[in-house]
């Protein structure tokens, strides 16, 4: 198996012999690899490089380019296409087929290649260096080939995230997915984007679209009729080169919903995105006899028999199918670059008129209007329920720059321009509709090009009720069903429906935090709103200084302001004043210098020694924790199995922390299968091997705590706290088993629930939070539980799809329980999800510095 750093020098080495190729740096990764792209196209393409990629971009934006222009330069550019592979590291046949595809294209001659070559620019695309490095030499590092394998990798195949680095896309928090989203909708702009994966569903050799339903209600149709046709055109290559084993549609669960996958992205944004899901392993294989896949059907019009299946099958396939890919392109060249105008072109002139989406819910509420018995209604009900002037799309959505923690809002807005989308900044203040916005806030105007994927950030997903059959068992979608980034990162924002005039400017690249203020002149100390989630790093680095801050319990008043409780009371030094001066440069904050301590109680802070608990192998959400302790600049160590086995746990740490994906997987049942025989790998490794169990670990959590440490179970980690003797009970189960789908069915939703203020744990937080929920647990509490969140009375599903929500109402959501001299925080949703969670991780992050600062004796 080639690894990353060969086929980097073989990149180097084409694009040296090569005048069909430019190689591109694109960024660096994670662990410090040069990311790139080859461009591969005709000699004279080449030359013209720069030319062509402007047309792409022009057409791609839209804006300010009418039909007549788009024409021509739909007749002058190239199609662009982008070809990928190794997203999931341990998917190997993409990445391998990738080197063939790059020397195919840059040394074939028949009559067809030729003919692409002219018409269209293709990037070929490695996309997790760092993972291939990994996954290939770990293959490789045994001289049997028999004894190969990847399957007892110790890592995540990409820093922190691992497989989730495919649902980053519109956060773009990797660095890895911005140097892809920069090229995608900000450099190159290709109308058709290629991600080759694996593998293919049993007994099959790959899966290629079109997708099942469910259809997401933002993009423009002709990005799914024009995908249709791809598909077309890719399933008739395999089957005219006698190549069979191909499925479609209900053959694999994807579908188009979720916009987090790097080809699903696509479709907000006006392109093509193609995914297959391929068979193969660099050591011989099976394809499986499933009987019902031995006869033809539409989603798989050619079946394959069982046989050994070995790697050079899966790449000639590869090959064949880019070949399709490219041979559409090249045949529809004009079509494709005039498409990619029409569709931003659609989208700007919705932004500019009342235009109405229709989702679900309005279908239900027009049935309901009707009293629908039969199949059709009155047809002036059209008007009334699905042209209701109140429930009109924005035009734009305001920012504004007064809100209680302006550097989340910015993080959010710089996800939209990772993205490609167009974000104004107000010159001076102004009013709509009688708000006033201050100078500095943001628009984001629908009337873009990339306004599916705004109004996709911005608003509610209506996820259809998707049944097997009436009545019956939910069919379990992709990915989250909700996922609204706004609500998620909990940036304030108002909706304008009507046309509006307004002093802006187009904000050039990403939008650095501006500066803070210091008010006041006191000279006792500074008091610091604990809303702004930048607060906890400033936190971290006094600390770090063996400087002293404080957690009012109660609010503070500064003159005609009134800060909630929890707010930060810094005493003055010189080393205070010099952080307290550089946060609020640096990371936004606003600052009181004040004369007197605040009155009323407060809580000392103390430095945290923080253990994030993980396995063999890696969990993605305790990757994600990691990622954001390290943002915020939490001083923390990462704890295996072994450790928490061995005991006297309190003599290095003061907090564990237990992220949704660690449990169950590895509890109740603690076997360990999966990880590999300690002599096979390497003996800096063996140390993380083990899991977490009832008889070994169980009693040494509980020691912990008893003398003073605090647990937090996030997620579906409560199973842990539950096994710890949590005084919780989960609403959601019944003698212990989980409520049938057809009661209760939440398969990543965005639910409101409903904050206490003054309890420790929210502090900073509004009094209702949305919080994603994904098969989580809300519970009932006894034994003098502190409830810090609830689910309300009547639960509210803010984004998403959900069976039996009112099976929460009124549930605790996050529990904060003494155990001993310590405590057992039970934060019940994921409150993680991904990095994208900026909102609810407060509450992990007040976990940290509260458990410690109340502990017996501290």
């Amino acid at each position: 198996m080639i690894n990353y750093r060969q086929f980097e020098a073989y990149l180097h080495t084409l694009a040296a012999q090569s005048d069909r190729m430019k190689l591109m740096e694109v960024g660096k990764t994670t662990e410090g690899r040069t990311q790139y792209v080859a461009a591969v196209s005709s000699p004279a393409n080449i030359a013209r490089l720069d030319h062509y990629r402007d047309i792409a971009r022009r057409l791609a934006k839209a804006e300010g380019v009418d039909e007549a222009e788009a024409r021509a330069l739909a007749a002058e550019g190239k199609a662009v296409v982008w070809i990928d592979g190794g997203l999931h590291a341990t998917e190997t046949v993409p990445p391998q087929a990738l080197i063939a595809a790059v020397h195919e294209w840059v040394t074939a001659q028949d009559p067809e290649a030729l003919r692409v070559l002219d018409d269209v620019i293709i990037l070929f695309a490695p996309l997790n260096p760092d993972g291939w490095d990994l996954v290939a030499d770990w293959y490789m590092r045994e001289e049997d080939p028999e004894k190969r394998e990847f399957a007892s990798l110790p890592r995540l195949y990409q820093a922190y995230v691992g497989h989730d680095n495919n649902r980053d896309y519109y956060l773009s928090a990797m660095t890895e997915t911005t140097n892809v989203n920069r090229m995608l909708f900000r450099e190159w702009f290709p109308q058709i984007v290629y991600n080759h994966h694996q593998p293919a569903p049993a007994g099959t050799v790959v899966f290629m679209p079109p997708f099942r339903d469910p259809f997401n209600y933002n993009y423009d149709p002709l990005a799914m009729t024009t995908l249709s046709e791809v598909a077309a055109a890719m399933h008739n290559r395999l089957v005219a080169e006698g190549k069979p084993g191909a499925t479609m549609r209900s053959g694999a669960p994807y579908s188009t919903w979720n916009n987090g996958m790097e080809r699903s992205i696509t479709y907000f944004h006006n392109a093509i995105g193609l995914l297959t899901e391929i068979t193969g392993h660099p050591t011989p294989s099976r394809i499986a006899l499933v009987p019902d896949n031995q006869l033809p059907r539409n989603d798989l019009p050619a079946p394959i028999a069982p046989q050994t299946w070995r790697f050079r099958q899966s790449i000639d396939y590869s090959l064949s199918i880019n070949r399709a890919v490219l041979d559409y392109a090249s045949r529809n060249r004009d079509r494709l670059l005039f498409n990619i105008w029409r569709m931003g072109a659609n989208a700007i002139a919705r932004g500019e008129t009342d235009t109405w989406r229709v989702t679900p819910s309005r279908i239900d509420a027009l049935k309901a209007a009707a009293g629908q018995t039969g199949r059709t209604a009155d047809p002036a009900l059209y008007d009334k329920v699905l042209r209701d002037p109140a429930l009109r799309d924005p035009r734009a959505y305001v920012i504004p720059a007064d809100q209680a923690d302006l550097p989340t809002a910015i993080a959010f807005l710089n996800s939209l321009i990772k993205t490609g989308v167009d974000v104004d900044r107000a010159t001076r203040a102004f009013s709509i509709a009688g708000t006033s916005y201050p100078a500095g806030s943001f628009v984001v105007r629908t009337n873009q090009a990339y306004r599916p994927h705004v109004l996709d950030m911005f608003e509610p997903q209506d996820h259809p009720h998707d049944l097997r059959y009436p009545g019956g068992p939910p069919v379990l979608p992709y990915d989250a069903t909700g996922y609204t980034l706004a609500l998620q990162m909990g940036v304030r924002f108002d909706r304008i429906l009507d046309p509006f005039e307004a002093p802006l400017e187009r904000v050039p690249d990403l939008i650095a935090v501006p500066a803070g203020k210091i008010r006041g002149r006191g000279d006792a100390g500074f008091v610091v709103d604990h809303a702004a989630i930048n607060s906890f790093i400033l936190s971290n680095r006094l600390l770090k200084a063996g400087q002293p801050v404080f957690w009012q319990k109660t609010e503070v008043r500064l003159g005609a302001r009134t800060l909630a409780p929890g707010a930060l009371w810094i005493p003055e030094s010189e080393t205070s004043r010099v952080l307290v001066e550089q946060a609020v440069a640096e990371l936004g904050l606003n600052a009181e210098a004040v004369s007197r301590a605040p009155a009323g109680d407060a809580m000392a802070l103390k430095p945290v020694r923080i253990g994030l608990v993980d396995r063999y192998g890696g969990s993605m959400s305790a990757g994600w924790t990691r990622w954001l302790l390290e943002q915020f600049e939490f001083p923390f160590e990462v704890v295996y199995p072994q450790r928490l086995d061995a005991g006297d746990l309190n003599r290095d740490f003061d907090v564990l922390v237990f992220a949704p994906d660690l449990l169950p997987g590895d509890f109740p049942n603690g076997s360990g299968r999966g990880q590999p025989d300690p002599e096979t790998i390497p003996e800096a490794y063996q140390s993380w091997l083990g899991a977490v169990t009832r008889e070994k670990t169980l009693p040494q959590l509980t020691r912990f705590a008893e003398a003073g440490g605090t647990i937090v179970t996030a997620g579906s980690a409560h199973k842990l706290a539950l096994a710890l003797g949590a005084p919780i009970e989960d609403v959601l189960s019944n003698a212990d088993r989980p409520l049938p789908s057809t009661d209760f069915f939440i398969p990543g939703a965005l639910l409101a629930m409903d904050v206490d203020p003054a309890e420790p744990l929210a502090y900073g937080l509004p009094a209702r939070l949305d919080v994603f929920f994904d098969e989580n647990a809300a519970f009932t509490v006894r034994d003098g539980a502190r409830i810090a969140a609830r689910y309300p009375a009547t639960p509210v599903v803010s984004s998403g799809w959900a069976i039996g929500p009112e099976k929460l109402a009124g549930a605790a959501a996050v529990v904060d329980a003494p155990m001993g001299q310590g405590r057992l925080i039970i934060l019940g949703p994921d409150v993680i999800n991904r990095a994208q969670a900026r909102a609810s991780v407060r509450l992990l992050f007040n976990a940290l510095f509260y458990g410690p600062a109340t502990a017996a004796g501290s």
